[in-house]
């Protein structure tokens, strides 16, 4: 005999409410909360600083626009974890 992939019948069915918690707005927190944790706010502020002080001390060659390249890689990395779908 075949299995059905389908949801049992005699399964219970989520109500709605429940539906709701996993809705839009439990996303964003969930972003929020990830935004708020040391590691991330560390990783940002550090790439950041990376940045404003390459601009401070001016680009003058090939080092500095690899600096801004590698301060701005890891800052967008940052915001790509932040954004990111998490599939637990």
């Amino acid at each position: 005999m075949r299995e059905s992939t389908s949801i049992a019948p005699d399964r219970p069915r989520p109500e709605v409410k429940d539906r709701a918690a996993v809705g839009p707005m439990s996303s964003t927190r969930s972003r929020f909360e990830r935004a708020l944790r040391v590691e991330w706010l560390g990783q940002t502020i550090a790439s950041l600083c990376w940045i404003v002080s390459v601009f401070v001390y001016g680009i003058s060659s090939t080092g500095d626009w690899l600096q801004l390249a590698a301060a701005s890689s890891w800052f967008l990395a940052n915001i790509a974890a932040l954004v990111a779908v998490e599939t637990d």
